[in-house]
């Protein structure tokens, strides 16, 4: 390959972190500007036919219309919450369990945030965290980079098993069903010593970049604490994979340790003494938006009494319940919800298709909940209707940024068909890093995983694209197929932190377009945390 052709297939990766990180545009005009160059280098020195171009286009457009509906149903169900008055409710509830802010983000971000990445994954956990943490005072900017950083070590097991009987099962030849658990397991196995230590480094973060006390000792204040909610996660997620298999563990990993954890903030188990709250709370509004206070009197809020809690979480359990239901393959909701749907086969004659259920999407059972909610409140049209244009009010950066974002990712990953005789650039920058970095792979594996992540926005995608390029390095580097894979793996999980796709969804719920290259800023440390600690614990297992 030249340098030219190098530099095509790392475009993608220099474009985003050039734009977005270095040069701070913001990703309404990054994301676009990005795609026209990386086009344009894949057809003139890629030689990709522009057929196949404008198929790979076309493909990330409707994905990324996807996505949109996942924000925008998110943050209905957000402001149909604000507008009958459940959020103060909510966060009254917090008071009752804790008041302290680093205790709120471990429950909301870590532990129910990685029950909604093993229900639906795809973008769901970050899109109903992060503006929930929000309504709790967080500012926005540590909203979604906390709730990213949280979104990670599920992300093994997410969207009921995914990323390991589709992701390792199927993007590894040959590879038997004992072989994938025990990939599985030997995940989950580095996890309890890696992935138990983010909540620690989520409220550090916390403490020391988001508040006014710019403090790390607050956050080591919480050290027992924040282990103990790291470890109520993985230990129930390995002893779940051991025991019943890959499509559980997140999800009932979580549940157990909300329980273990609110229990033990409700008495104060391993807490300081007195609790950690912001100097001065930010209204609980996104920006832009109107707060309840000022919405006018006629929304009756003022004359309504207190919300039981009951009654304010119902609409998240439902949530949560519809999308348990929909994702198990053995029940018949699944496969009814996916009956209905789009086709574009053969999108201008290429092997490209696409394909949509779209009652199967999050967004659409987040807008179902949202207006089933609005009514179960005792709100009104009204209401819905005010919720509906504040949501969709907040689309059209995001809109611009996803399609441009999208459709650089497909042409970068569909590249393999091209007239100059090269693989697909994520194959070719990976055969680059294995022919100089072959004796070190222990080390190099899990950044593999996040790149695919990274680009393709999807942990699945990432073990797909990867898992065969890394059963090939394990045995050039004599090295055991079941540690690489599973390194593979976390990496993927750390590469959701910077994925692009993730940053820009994630800021869309709470209207932070243009801030996506401070976000990744922010997670690109826990991402490489992650990976090396990853790395380090498989370097001890061997010797």
């Amino acid at each position: 390959m030249t340098g030219l052709q190098w530099l095509t297939a790392a475009m993608p990766l220099l474009s985003v972190f050039i734009l977005l990180v270095l040069l701070r545009m913001p990703a309404r005009r990054a994301m676009p500007l990005s795609l026209l160059i990386c086009a344009v280098l894949a057809y003139l020195v890629w030689q990709m036919p522009a057929v196949q171009l404008a198929a790979a286009v076309v493909e990330g457009l409707v994905i990324a219309a996807t996505i949109l509906w996942i924000v925008f149903g998110a943050v209905l169900l957000l402001n149909v919450l604000r507008q009958t008055g459940a959020i103060d409710a909510i966060k009254a509830g917090f008071s009752t369990i804790s008041a302290d802010k680093r205790v709120q983000l471990i429950i909301i971000a870590w532990l129910f945030g990685s029950f909604l990445e093993g229900a639906a994954g795809f973008g769901t956990p970050a899109a109903i965290a992060a503006p929930l943490l929000v309504a709790l005072g967080f500012s926005p900017l540590a909203a979604v980079v906390l709730a990213l950083i949280a979104d990670s070590s599920a992300v093994s097991f997410g969207a009921v098993g995914t990323p390991v009987l589709v992701g390792i099962a199927q993007g590894v030849p040959d590879i038997a069903a004992d072989e994938v658990l025990q990939v599985a397991l030997t995940a989950i196995s580095i996890d309890i010593l890696v992935a138990s230590w983010l909540p620690l480094l989520m409220v550090v973060m916390l403490t020391r970049f988001f508040s006014e006390q710019k403090s790390w000792r607050d956050g080591l204040a919480i050290a027992p604490f924040a282990l103990l909610s790291g470890l109520a996660f993985t230990v129930p997620a390995y002893l779940v994979a051991l025991l019943l298999g890959p499509e559980f563990p997140s999800v009932l990993g979580a549940l157990l340790g909300l329980a273990v954890i609110c229990a033990a903030a409700r008495y104060r188990v391993l807490l300081p003494a007195k609790p950690w709250l912001f100097a001065s709370p930010l209204p609980d509004t996104l920006p832009g938006e109107e707060s309840i206070a000022q919405q006018p009197a006629q929304s009756g809020l003022l004359s309504k009494p207190a919300m039981p809690l009951w009654q304010a979480w119902l609409p998240y359990g439902l949530v949560a319940a519809l999308l348990v239901v929909s994702r198990v393959p053995d029940l018949p909701l699944k496969q009814s919800l996916q009956q209905l749907a789009w086709q574009w086969p053969a999108i201008f004659g290429t092997e490209l298709s696409v394909a949509v259920s779209p009652l199967y999407l999050p967004g659409t059972l987040f807008v179902l909940v949202a207006v089933v909610s609005c009514f179960l409140l005792q709100g009104s049209a009204g209401m819905l209707l005010a919720s509906c244009r504040q949501s969709g009010r907040m689309l059209l950066p995001s809109a611009i940024a996803l399609a441009g974002a999208v459709p650089m990712v497909r042409i970068f990953l569909q590249s393999e068909v091209n007239t100059a005789g090269l693989p697909a650039m994520p194959i070719a920058l990976a055969t680059a890093a294995a022919d100089y970095l072959a004796d070190s792979w222990l080390w190099i594996a899990p950044f593999v995983g996040a790149l695919g992540s990274f680009i393709a926005g999807s942990a699945t995608f990432s073990n797909l694209m990867f898992g065969s390029f890394q059963q090939a390095m394990a045995i050039e580097a004599s090295l055991p197929l079941t540690l690489v894979l599973a390194l593979q793996m976390l990496g993927a999980n750390a590469g959701n932190m910077i994925c692009v796709v993730n940053v820009v969804a994630a800021a869309s719920v709470v209207n932070l377009q243009g801030r996506e290259g401070d976000i990744i800023r922010y997670t690109l440390w826990p991402m490489l945390f992650y990976c090396i600690a990853a790395s380090s614990v498989a370097w001890v297992l061997l010797q």
